[in-house]
């Protein structure tokens, strides 16, 4: 409603009825500050003047982002995020859409000096059951993986144990999940999270262990005549808790690289595709609208 009021007082042709005579701090402080990103999306194509507050005011999106994506709300990712071409909108820009074409074909530099971070939050109905950011440093490994938490630690989820199947529904209904993975010399980002689940696996009837996984396929490029494609896959685990809570606890969250056969991908040919993807082109929102 308040784009459409703006739209419509800066049509008016009275210089009085302007909405540049509404000094700029009004305008952010009680219209732009309350308006989520889709909004101030919209906002911004009503006049050249709104278009210029919102594109330059680093704070408001740095709000967006730090609401959308808690994990983000730290130091060193506020510096990081403040070095985009277009600081935090351009973070946005880019976290907020999933990778679709690998378009660059110029050299992959695989000199990872400061590595890679991972900006992960796992949700509930909406609610915070999980924000870390992690760095990965080394990409020596094989397979690839990055896990979010070390074997000893659980967080709880704020859900009751599994008392019959209807559990995989309601996981695979409200627990939703976003992985941005960030490089910080590149100044580039990706969210390779499909937000919802793809599939949930009831494990184990003894501890309530339920398996759920998210994921992305996206284009790599060409190899020969073929098209290359290739799966993050991101898993979390959920067992219950040996307390009297009764509640759930995520007790793992990993991500991992597959070709289109299925085969792990070496740690080497992650980051050739990782980086590939950041210089891509950006595809779907795949429901990513919900989060915000």
């Amino acid at each position: 409603m308040a784009t459409s009021s703006l739209a419509a007082t800066n049509t008016t042709s009275s210089g009085s009825g302007s909405i540049s005579t509404i000094h700029p701090d009004i305008i952010e402080t009680h219209v732009l500050s309350r308006l989520d990103a889709s909004a101030l999306a919209s906002t911004s194509c009503v006049s050249s003047q709104l278009h210029s507050l919102i594109a330059s005011n680093e704070s408001l999106w740095t709000n967006i982002c730090n609401s959308t994506w808690p994990s983000t709300d730290i130091p060193r990712l506020r510096h990081v995020i403040s070095s985009f071409p277009n600081g935090p909108r351009s973070f946005f820009s880019d976290s907020f859409t999933n990778p679709d074409i690998a378009a660059s074909s110029s050299p992959v530099n695989l000199d990872c000096p400061s590595g890679l971070i991972s900006a992960v939050d796992i949700y509930y109905q909406h609610k915070t059951v999980l924000s870390k950011a992690v760095l990965t440093e080394s990409f020596d490994t094989s397979p690839f993986r990055v896990d979010l938490l070390d074997p000893k630690d659980s967080v709880p989820t704020g859900v009751g144990q599994p008392v019959n199947e209807d559990l995989s529904r309601v996981l695979g209904e409200r627990l939703t999940l976003s992985w941005i993975l960030i490089d910080p010399i590149g100044r580039r980002a990706m969210n390779l999270s499909s937000y919802k689940p793809v599939t949930v696996e009831r494990r184990s009837l003894s501890t309530g262990e339920v398996h759920v996984r998210y994921g992305w396929v996206f284009n790599a490029g060409e190899k020969g005549s073929t098209t290359e494609c290739v799966r993050c896959g991101i898993s979390v685990t959920c067992e219950g808790s040996q307390n009297q809570s009764g509640e759930m606890q995520v007790t793992k969250v990993s991500l991992e690289l597959e070709d289109m056969y299925g085969k792990q991908l070496s740690g080497k040919d992650s980051l050739v595709i990782l980086r590939k993807g950041m210089a891509g082109k950006r595809g779907n929102v795949k429901g990513r609208e919900e989060e915000v």
